[in-house]
């Protein structure tokens, strides 16, 4: 008799198990593409943040007028950042990268003062650079403007195809997710099945029926997520190492979030199947569990 204990307490125990490896390896999965999205999102944040729109100034600006208009530009919704260079530094830069100063044989510094302005990411689109640009035009302070309005737009529609493509990806992988894992919670339960119906026979509510599988499930989820958890940070730390400047876009709003969405779905898939599996065994009759 103890022998047959053992042997289904061994056979319950590599049941839990092979759910535990086959939940963790698809929360993995969910993971990955939960954290590619969101750090997507702050890659295009990133890239657009990095784009910039060169204002060139007027000769008659003063060094003092150009630090007023730097401050009245940082009030502005768009403005992230502000560079100011001035007509000397300006020429100091191009003499270094051009070897030769043309100034010697003009007479005079060609090179206006200007300042870079690096925009926030909700304003480096198209619709946003028309207005922004039309608003800056119509200062007497602003001699002309120049900015990559081809890159910026490739940059747009390249992010937006990626995260279109993530965003499929994550629903279909959500569907397949939950299949995986429904079928190997519906084995576990199945091996239960008489167990089920003698309790259901002897008055037990369908609820006190379900509870211990319920509970064995959500438990079995935290740890695959756990687990999934502890290996896309390993995933992630090894990519620091390589990488040190990835932190810039895998921050640590992404790996929390992307933790709470592991741990969230490894408990709400993993419960929805193990009650949806306990319910089919509740409804069957005893001539139906022979049959399947």
């Amino acid at each position: 008799m103890s022998n047959k204990r053992k042997k289904a307490r061994s056979r319950r125990g590599l049941q839990v198990v092979t759910l535990c490896i086959s939940t963790t390896m698809v929360l993995l999965l969910l993971g990955m593409v939960v954290f590619f999205v969101l750090s997507a999102r702050n890659l295009s944040a990133h890239m657009k943040e990095n784009l910039t729109m060169t204002i060139m100034l007027k000769d008659s600006v003063t060094v003092n007028d150009a630090h007023l208009f730097c401050r009245d530009l940082y009030h502005r919704p768009y403005a992230r950042d502000i560079d100011y260079i001035s007509k000397e530094q300006a020429q100091r830069e191009q003499v270094k990268e051009l070897g030769s100063d043309p100034s010697e044989f003009l007479g005079f510094n060609p090179f206006p003062a200007t300042l870079e302005i690096r925009l926030k990411a909700d304003y480096a689109c198209r619709d946003s650079l028309k207005w922004i640009v039309k608003e800056l035009k119509k200062d007497d302070r602003v001699s002309d403007l120049a900015y990559m309005e081809d890159l910026m737009n490739k940059v747009n529609v390249n992010l937006s195809r990626v995260s279109i493509v993530l965003l499929v990806l994550a629903i279909l992988l959500t569907f397949v997710s939950f299949s995986l894992i429904s079928n190997t919670v519906r084995l576990s339960v199945y091996a239960n099945r008489f167990v089920i119906h003698t309790m259901k026979l002897v008055g037990a509510s369908w609820g006190f029926i379900r509870k211990p599988f319920l509970r064995q499930a959500v438990m079995v989820g935290i740890i695959a997520a756990i687990f999934a958890c502890a290996i896309l940070g390993a995933g992630v730390y090894g990519l620091y190492l390589t990488q040190p400047g990835v932190l810039d876009i895998v921050t640590w709003e992404v790996l929390a979030l992307t933790g709470a969405a592991v741990l969230l779905f490894g408990i709400i898939i993993t419960a929805l199947c193990a009650w949806l599996a306990v319910n089919k065994f509740l409804r069957m009759k005893a001539q139906e569990l022979y049959k399947i």
